[in-house]
């Protein structure tokens, strides 16, 4: 079982910044890849972008890349604590954001077994 906490968020003006940081604990050997995904009203969840915290790679969907960065930020003792750190915020990336763990490289969230509660992210125009 792993436990999967998000933190961070809030309300941003347009042009902002913005940091998430997600933990997940247990037992994390079924947790190495971690993804964010984000949820706006009446729309389908996206995933944004998945890592390996075995070698911290990454991916990005396609409307977020350039713009935001996920970073490994530690990894042990059945422990991994990964980052978002979303620059240059738009309206448009107003959504929940969530945190996911699970035992696929993947931005599908069908892929993860493991979700955190979600963390509001809302930027002002």
């Amino acid at each position: 079982l792993v436990h999967v906490v998000e933190s961070g968020g809030g309300s941003v003006q347009a042009g902002g910044s913005l940091r998430l940081s997600c933990l997940a604990s247990g037992y994390t050997y079924s947790a190495r890849y971690m993804g964010w995904f984000r949820q706006a009203p009446g729309k389908k969840r996206e995933g944004i972008t998945a890592m390996d915290t075995g070698s911290g790679a990454a991916v990005y969907a396609d409307s977020v890349k350039g713009r935001f960065t996920m970073s490994l930020v530690d990894a042990k003792n059945d422990k991994n604590t990964v980052s978002l750190q979303m620059n240059s915020l738009n309206p448009e990336d107003t959504a929940m954001y969530y945190c996911a763990a699970g035992g696929t490289w993947s931005l599908q969230d069908i892929e993860y077994i493991y979700w955190g509660q979600g963390t509001q992210v809302t930027v002002s125009s």
